[in-house]
């Protein structure tokens, strides 16, 4: 079994994974600016797998609407370029030479209002894990023997607390992510 302050330090850690997970997943969502890590999540089939791109290229946000992608292999030019127009992004990459260009579309009124469709979804995901967390802690903090039930309540209480504050977190970041999207 388990104490009372190891299983509220794991859900604090589980919680905080939560809020990391969802703050990478908004890093993918595209916005009105260029920015690299908006290519983090596209995978190329390369040497037999599927890697991320980052592993098989360099990305590069020279100006504020392009981004260039230069493979390290010219050989996976073609995989690279089709990798990205397959990522439901948007974008339309061109290869020029050993230079693969993927400007970004200004986004139209619909697109922004269904990226932040998309955002919110992403975000409720997070919460869902917060809240995962929560249910989990708390089963474990009521089967915990031989402790006093002031004890555990004060314990639930830290674990709703702790909720509470990584919830807020996610509510943070989704509306600096909808703000960014919805800047014109």
């Amino acid at each position: 079994m388990s104490t009372i302050p190891e299983l509220t330090k794991h859900a604090r850690e589980l919680m905080h994974k939560a809020v990391e997970s969802t703050k990478r997943e908004f890093t993918g969502i595209r916005s009105g600016k260029a920015t690299t890590s908006l290519l983090d999540l596209v995978r190329v089939e390369a040497y037999g797998s599927a890697v991320p791109l980052n592993q098989v290229a360099l990305v590069a946000a020279p100006e504020p609407r392009l981004l260039t992608v230069q493979p390290f292999d010219k050989s996976l030019a073609h995989a690279i370029e089709k990798a990205i127009r397959e990522a439901d992004l948007g974008l339309n990459p061109s290869t020029q030479g050993n230079l693969i260009r993927v400007p970004l579309p200004v986004l139209s009124e619909e697109r922004r209002k269904d990226l932040v469709k998309v955002i919110h979804k992403l975000a409720e995901e997070g919460r869902i894990a917060v809240r995962h967390a929560r249910t989990e802690t708390l089963s474990k903090i009521k089967k915990i023997e031989k402790v006093p039930e002031d004890d555990k309540t004060r314990a639930e209480k830290d674990v709703q607390k702790l909720t509470d504050e990584h919830i807020k977190q996610i509510d943070a970041l989704i509306h600096a992510k909808e703000a960014e999207i919805m800047e014109v």
